[in-house]
């Protein structure tokens, strides 16, 4: 129920609203459970076979960024109703409203006993949360007549660009965002810092480095005349205590 009433829980919780609400229609609860029964638990997993083959992907998917669109913009209306001129509470709740299962997927992670923070949406977004939070700028500016476009217009191409841009990505097999472009070129531009270079030293006053030693030859003659001098006293030795005895 998390997962699938994501948007409006979280978009309740924003605008200081019970996050139960959505469980209220009965309905769309046993909807939702009936679906999540078939697609896991359905004989020979009939209903996930039938949702894996690619026209009915295509259809399906259509069908969710077409809902997507729906979201976003009934958390804008929703926001514009009590906050006429706050732009970024639009924002945030269509935002919301449209990536909810997304964006709680943490919380909903950790209720089933996963815990994965790297999978923070707020810290490196997919590309449905990417697209829904252009979606809610656009919206949002709409309303506050920032956008010359009436909303049938502004949703009109919205849909039609983000249906185009999933199927695409879907027939391509590609996995890399679209926008990839231009957040690159805004992050050279706005975040990346200058290359700074290490000052250059004076060569002329860097010490030089002596080159090692060898042995000297002295040292292995002193080495030598050691070891004679030992045997001789060894020699000494042994003579006087042969005269003594």
């Amino acid at each position: 129920m998390l997962y699938c009433f994501g948007g409006a829980v979280l978009s309740g919780i924003i605008m200081a609203e019970a996050p139960v609400a959505p469980l209220a229609n009965s309905t769309n609860v046993l909807l939702a459970s009936l679906m999540w029964y078939l697609v896991f638990y359905s004989p020979l997993d009939a209903l996930y076979s039938c949702a894996t083959v690619l026209p009915v992907r295509l259809v399906l998917t259509g069908m969710k960024e077409v809902t997507r669109t729906w979201k976003v913009l009934s958390g804008v209306v929703q926001a514009s109703k009590k906050y006429q001129d706050g732009l970024f509470v639009m924002i945030a709740v269509g935002w919301a409203k449209g990536a909810g299962g997304g964006l709680i997927s943490n919380f909903e992670q950790l209720v089933r006993g996963v815990w994965k923070p790297e999978t923070n949406e707020l810290l490196k977004m997919s590309y449905p949360t990417k697209v829904t939070l252009i979606g809610a700028v656009l919206f949002s500016l709409q309303q506050c007549r920032y956008l010359p476009l009436q909303t049938p217009e502004l949703m009109l191409l919205y849909t039609v660009f983000i249906v185009v841009n999933k199927t695409r990505m879907m027939l391509m097999g590609s996995s890399s965002s679209p926008f990839a472009p231009v957040e690159s070129a805004l992050y050279q531009t706005l975040f990346a810092r200058p290359l700074t270079y290490a000052p250059l030293t004076n060569q002329s006053h860097t010490p030089t480095q002596t080159p090692s030693c060898p042995a000297r030859p002295e040292s292995k003659d002193a080495s030598v005349l050691n070891g004679s001098s030992q045997t001789e006293e060894a020699q000494d030795h042994s003579k006087n205590s042969k005269k003594t005895n």
